[in-house]
């Protein structure tokens, strides 16, 4: 029907309903052409398992067992790719780092943090822009708002809102003592054109400073940076990577829409509290995952169980498995026999 509609004269009279239509229908084929090469070469292993029992032979079953794992991997790929099904799953994204309790300890953290998705990101290809950084007072990041673009980058990226917790030796304690330090991630989609939000003028605040630190532009030259305060919400965002005053108001505007159409749709939806509320206070008790380096090393996601004991690769970016489990819908206590962290 979309095909028909595609080819169908005047199809491209108005160009915008064109595209969407145009990325609707690509939409629908990336979901049934992998379906159909899944059923056909299920259809082609249950051939392959009957020529091995014909065959009796060593090789064969061999052949067999590695078409079986590769098979098995890409059904649950496919499985995984359909639970990215909201209207801005597939799109790119902002994440939003905030340091919290616990000082130059917390600045620290979410510095180690913003490297993670950084890694992360180079793993999955993405292209990563910094769109705003505050440096701490003394070491690593107050706040820093990153630009991830690439396909399912939000439907990903949004499973990590919330609190982490670190607890470690720390590194700035002369006695040796363990501390623990908080930080939140919070992630909205980066698709201003699809968000229908209205925001009136007299509701901002706007101020500008000069742009400074990683990414930054034009450095203590021109105040091109722009953050802009939503009063009624309280919601602040800041903008620094554009070269221009205007180009970073129109990127702060996108962000502010795309933050205040995520807490209408979360209340839309009766999850503020699971949603904003994982991550409202950036303290004791509301982290969703902890991170313990010392005196043993576990990461573990406190609202699925998913847990590993090799920090290192989860510090490098390593994060698919808790990013899996949360979208799976898999809940703490399940299978889970519980290390507390």
């Amino acid at each position: 029907m979309l095909e028909d509609r595609m080819g169908s004269p005047g199809f491209w009279d108005d160009a915008n309903a064109a595209r969407k239509i145009i990325d609707r229908t690509n939409v629908i084929k990336k979901k049934i052409i992998p379906l159909q090469e899944l059923e056909t070469r299920s259809g082609d292993f249950d051939g392959l398992i009957e020529m091995a029992r014909e065959a009796d032979d060593v090789d064969m079953v061999r052949e067999v067992h590695a078409e079986y794992q590769k098979l098995e991997h890409d059904i649950s790929a496919f499985e995984l790719d359909q639970l990215l099904s909201g209207p801005f799953d597939r799109g790119n994204a902002f994440i939003t780092i905030h340091s919290g309790a616990g000082g130059t300890e917390a600045c620290d953290w979410a510095d180690m943090l913003l490297r993670m998705y950084q890694r992360w990101c180079d793993r999955k290809g993405y292209k990563v822009e910094m769109i705003d950084f505050q440096a701490g007072d003394e070491v690593g990041v107050r706040s820093a708002t990153l630009e991830i673009i690439g396909e399912n980058a939000f439907g990903f990226l949004q499973c990590e809102r919330g609190v982490h917790r670190l607890v470690r030796i720390s590194p700035f304690d002369a006695a040796k003592k363990r501390h623990t330090s908080f930080a939140s991630i919070d992630v909205t989609p980066d698709s201003e054109e699809d968000i229908d939000i209205q925001i009136r003028e007299e509701d901002l605040k706007i101020d500008t400073y000069r742009a400074g630190g990683k990414g930054g532009q034009n450095v203590n030259k021109v105040e091109t940076a722009v953050r802009i305060t939503h009063v009624p919400s309280g919601v602040i965002v800041a903008c620094q990577i554009e070269r221009s005053q205007p180009k970073n108001r129109a990127k702060a505007m996108a962000m502010l829409k795309a933050k205040l159409f995520q807490i209408e749709d979360d209340k839309r939806k009766a999850e503020l509290n699971k949603q904003y509320g994982e991550k409202s206070d950036i303290a004791w008790g509301s982290q969703i995952r902890s991170y313990v380096f010392q005196p043993y090393q576990m990461v573990k996601d406190h609202r699925t169980g998913e847990k590993t004991s090799n920090i290192d690769d989860v510090m490098d970016g390593d994060l698919d498995a808790f990013m899996e489990a949360k979208l799976r819908g898999k809940k703490a206590g399940e299978g889970d026999a519980g290390d507390d962290v």
